[in-house]
C-alpha cells in the first residue's frame, strides 16, 4: 500500500489537513506497514534514526488522521490499541501464541448476516475477529 510522497500529501489535503511534517510521517509510517502497530511501535520505527517526535504528537496525529477517515483503530485485544491505514472493509485475525495480525478479506464471511439480530439493534458497522494460532505458531 505504499503511496508516494506527493500522493500522500495529496490525500492530506483532500481531508482538508495541514500537511506537518509529524502527520505526514505518521501516515506514511502507517502506509508502509500491515502488522496493526500501536502508538509505541509507531513512535519507536519513526524515532530510530533521529529522536524528533513526542508521544504526545504520536497520539495526536493518530487521532486527527483516524477523525478524517484515513485510519482506523483495531481493537483486537484488551487495552491495547492498534492502527490499520486499510480503512476498507475488511476482518481480522489474531494469533494467541505470537500475537501477529492478519487481515482477512471482508468477502471472506459473505454469509454473515446482522438481519438476524434482535429487534430494535441499529447497526453502524461490524467486524469479525478470529483468534487462533497462525500457521507458524502450529508448526512449533
Amino acid at each position: 500500500m505504499g503511496k508516494k510522497a506527493d500522493e500522500i500529501i495529496s490525500v492530506l489535503k483532500a481531508k482538508g489537513l495541514r500537511v506537518t511534517p509529524q502527520r505526514y510521517a505518521v501516515y506514511a509510517n502507517l502506509l508502509s506497514r500491515n502488522d496493526h502497530p500501536t502508538a509505541e511501535n509507531i513512535l519507536t520505527d519513526l524515532n530510530k534514526d533521529v529522536p524528533t517526535l513526542s508521544q504526545a504528537t504520536i497520539y495526536l496525529s493518530l487521532q486527527t488522521l483516524r477523525d478524517v477517515g484515513l485510519i482506523r483503530e483495531v481493537l483486537l485485544q484488551e487495552g491495547v490499541c492498534r492502527y490499520d491505514a486499510n480503512v476498507s472493509p475488511h476482518h481480522h485475525f489474531r494469533c494467541n501464541c505470537c500475537g501477529k495480525i492478519e487481515d482477512i478479506p471482508w468477502e471472506t464471511f459473505s454469509n454473515l448476516s446482522i438481519h438476524k439480530l434482535r429487534r430494535g439493534l441499529k447497526v453502524d458497522h461490524y467486524e469479525v475477529i478470529v483468534q487462533g494460532e497462525c500457521n507458524s505458531c502450529a508448526e512449533d
